[in-house]
C-alpha cells in the first residue's frame, strides 16, 4: 500500500481498508518538509513497519522520522513538450500557485520586491492577483512560455524542490533563487545558475542575465546537463523499483 498524504494514512486507511489490507507492506511518500517546526516535527506515520520515502534529501534531513525507516527517491521529470530555449523575452518567469495566499514561505514578498525593480512575470493559479500575474498556464503550454523567457526566478524560502524549477532547467533556462532547501545542492552559482540568501545579489544576477543573453545560455546549458542526469525519469523508475522490492521482501 502506498500512501501520499496524512489524511490517507490517518483517516482513509482505517475506514477504507480491512485489517488484513492494513497489514500489507506499506510505503508513505512524503512530498514536503515539515510545515510546523522545521526541525523537531515528528512524522505522523511513525511506524517501524512502514517505509518513509522522501522526495529530497533536504526533506529527510528536516523531518523527525520517529520509528520509520527512511529512504530518498528524488524527482524524475519527463517533459510533455521540449521546445528549444530561446530567451528572447528580456524578462524572468516565476511559477508558483496561489503565491499571494501562501505568503512569505513561498516568497511572495521577495517576488513583489523584485517585480518593482526587474521585468518579472508570474504564472500559476490566482497569479492575476499580483502585479505581473499572467494567470494559470496549462501543462502543455507552460514549456513554450518558459522557453521564451531569459531566466527562471525561484523566490521560495522553504519548500521541497519544485517540479516547475526542474522543468525549467531541463529546457535550458538559467535559474536564480534562494540558497535554501534542496536548491543549494542543485545550483552552483556562476556555473549553472545563481543562488544566494541576499536579495540584492539575486537582483544583480538577474540584471546580468537580462543584459547578457550569452551568459544566460551558458548557465542554462550547464543546468540542463545536470537536470538531465540527476532528474532523469529512468533513474526515478529504477529507484522506485528498488523501494518496492525492499518493501515487499
Amino acid at each position: 500500500m502506498l500512501y501520499q498524504s496524512r489524511e490517507a494514512w490517518l483517516q482513509d486507511r482505517p475506514v477504507l481498508l480491512s485489517a488484513e489490507q492494513q497489514r500489507l507492506p506499506s510505503i508513505v511518500l512524503e512530498h514536503d518538509p515539515p510545515q510546523q517546526h522545521p526541525t523537531d516535527t515528528l512524522h505522523w506515520a511513525d511506524d517501524p513497519a512502514t517505509l518513509l520515502v522522501h522526495v529530497t534529501p533536504f526533506n529527510a534531513l528536516m523531518w523527525n522520522p520517529g520509528r520509520c525507516p527512511v529512504r530518498v527517491v528524488e524527482h524524475g521529470v519527463k517533459l510533455l513538450a521540449e521546445p528549444r530555449w530561446r530567451g528572447e523575452l528580456a524578462s524572468g518567469l516565476v511559477v508558483v500557485n496561489h503565491l499571494a495566499r501562501r505568503g512569505r514561505r513561498l516568497g511572495a514578498d521577495l517576488y513583489l520586491q523584485m517585480q518593482q525593480r526587474l521585468p518579472l512575470s508570474l504564472v500559476g493559479m490566482d497569479s492575476e492577483s499580483l502585479p505581473g500575474g499572467c494567470g494559470e498556464i496549462g501543462q502543455l503550454q507552460l514549456p513554450e512560455r518558459m522557453a521564451a523567457h531569459r531566466f527562471f526566478f525561484h523566490p521560495v524560502r522553504y519548500t521541497s524542490l519544485g517540479l516547475a524549477l526542474i522543468e525549467a532547467m531541463l529546457l535550458g533556462l538559467p535559474v536564480v533563487g534562494l540558497a535554501t532547501t534542496e536548491l543549494a545542492t542543485v545550483i552552483r552559482s556562476g556555473e549553472n545558475g545563481f543562488i544566494d540568501t541576499r536579495p540584492e545579489r539575486l537582483a544583480e544576477a538577474m540584471s546580468a542575465l537580462l543584459a547578457d543573453p550569452g551568459l544566460a545560455a551558458q548557465w542554462g546549458g550547464a543546468g540542463q546537463v545536470l537536470a538531465r542526469e540527476r532528474f532523469a525519469i529512468e533513474r526515478f523508475v529504477a529507484d522506485w523499483m528498488a523501494v518496492f522490492r525492499e518493501a515487499t521482501t
